[in-house]
């Protein structure tokens, strides 16, 4: 009898994507794979609902499995942020989702697997007697800091903000600056944001071991600190990545997908820049302008993914249905008809994972989302750095520093970055001589890549490690 693998991702796109590409190397080894997902309590900037029902649609080997839906909180009237009650409304869900596994005959499932975020339902996996594992779809770099924050914190009587820029040391990045951290981690310990956020962290290396979308070349020393953290007995650590969309079969939108991926056909290879940021990431107006001053003057081609900026910086912009860009108004006056050829601007989407993997792409500016990372890792491409929010910041130090595929744009960190940067930096990843030793790292790490992931790879190897470790633990959970 087949097992059967439950994986439960939350609602976010940035995790429902990995965790089918992990779903995906459960199935090649011959389990049955069920996602559960909860119902979206709101609509998402840019359709992340269509994003998974695209993504639903491209697996059909995949069971998808939506809980009945729970009255959702009033977001928009809330006082709360909506990551704090985003937790209270998962947490909610264990009841359905105890009810959903319990119609699973415990002989035939294999493992539950949760998102970072769904921690809280490690309590209904313990109650059932239930191998549980995290996955964290964020990089081993990450984990390990967030990891050791709390002991940062504890006993602080205030917050970090106030350390600024002073480096932190912690064992397995380079110095971080405390400003670098996850914003909400810098506030006062006893902020309800700050306080939910080490919950979570904590609670994510609680379950029986930790799956993480990396590979162990790429981020060694991190992965060698998760497993040598003083003082605490961390949780077997299991690198299975990169996990990312192979792209094509992600497309299934032809016509938007043709006009960006035909364009890139008649270019030549390695002198595209590719500017994109994500399903929640977008710039401000003043910097959209000044980003296309930059582009223009830098000479070089250039696929543009271009979004309607947010309202403004409150969390609950995320709750903002935004209207499809107007890019007259955006971009600077003649900005279109004088880059036209050399230039291609597309409205929101486009296939990420296609425009990163075509022989065109020469460099991409991105937000430094774990996600695009590793796509633009598996893909040999040089990205150039400007993070936005969430843990972005760190990635970017880790990227440009340990990892060695990527610039910093300087000025992300006050929420600027002029036009003489970005046509600077762009020049020197596409034609620049110090550009040259870059690309050459961006390729090795693709080589990497493909061997973590290759017959007798790491990634390979630490999957397999999994599966025996699972088998051994529900032994001891069915004697």
């Amino acid at each position: 009898m087949k097992q059967t693998v439950v994986m439960y991702p939350g609602a976010g796109v940035g995790h429902v994507g990995p965790m089918t590409e992990l779903a995906n190397v459960f199935l090649k080894h011959g389990y049955d794979v069920t996602v559960v997902l909860v119902e979206p309590p709101f609509k998402s900037t840019d359709s992340a609902a269509t994003a998974i029902e695209r993504i639903a649609a491209s697996n059909p080997f995949i069971s998808f499995h939506v809980l009945p839906p729970l009255p959702a909180p009033d977001f928009a009237a809330s006082g709360k942020h909506p990551f704090l009650l985003m937790l209270q409304l998962l947490h909610d869900y264990n009841e359905r989702l105890e009810a959903f596994l319990r119609g699973i005959p415990r002989k035939s499932l294999h493992s539950v697997i949760l998102d970072m975020f769904c921690v809280h339902a490690t309590d209904v996996c313990v109650k059932l007697g239930v191998p549980v594992y995290t996955f964290f779809v964020g990089g081993a770099s990450c984990l390990s800091v967030l990891t050791q924050v709390p002991a940062v914190i504890a006993g602080r009587q205030t917050g970090l903000k106030e350390l600024g820029d002073m480096p932190l040391d912690f064992l397995g990045v380079p110095p971080m600056p405390a400003s670098h951290l996850i914003k909400e981690l810098l506030e006062h310990p006893e902020d309800e944001m700050c306080k939910a956020m080490t919950d979570v962290w904590k609670r994510n290396t609680e379950t029986m071991g930790v799956m993480v979308n990396t590979f162990e070349s790429l981020e060694s020393r991190a992965v060698q600190s998760l497993m040598d953290l003083p003082g605490r007995k961390l949780r077997p650590i299991y690198c299975v990545g990169p996990l990312v969309s192979k792209g094509a079969k992600d497309a299934s939108d032809k016509a938007e997908r043709n006009e960006c991926l035909e364009w890139l056909d008649a270019q030549p290879d390695r002198s595209v820049v590719f500017l994109c940021f994500g399903s929640m990431g977008t710039l401000s107006a003043e910097q959209l302008k000044e980003m296309a001053v930059g582009l223009e003057r830098s000479g070089q081609r250039f696929l543009w993914s271009v979004r309607n900026p947010a309202g403004s910086n409150n969390p609950k912009k995320y709750l903002e249905v935004r209207p499809e860009p107007d890019l007259d108004a955006l971009l600077p006056q003649g900005f279109l008809e004088r880059t036209k050829g050399r230039g291609l601007v597309v409205k929101s989407w486009a296939p990420q994972a296609d425009v990163l993997r075509h022989r065109a792409t020469g460099a991409f500016v991105t937000h430094c989302g774990w996600n695009s990372v590793l796509e633009a890792v598996a893909a040999g491409v040089p990205m150039l750095c400007l993070p936005l929010e969430a843990e972005q910041k760190m990635n970017n130090v880790c990227m440009t520093e340990d990892m060695g595929v990527a610039v910093e744009l300087e000025g992300y960190m006050a929420g600027f970055v002029k036009a003489e940067e970005v046509e600077a930096k762009v020049r020197l990843v596409i034609e620049g001589g110090d550009g040259r030793q870059l690309r050459a790292r961006a390729a090795a790490r693709r080589e990497e890549a493909e061997a973590a992931l290759g017959e007798g790879g790491s990634s390979r190897a630490s999957f397999a490690q999994f599966l025996l470790d699972v088998d051994n633990l529900g032994k001891q959970l069915g004697e």
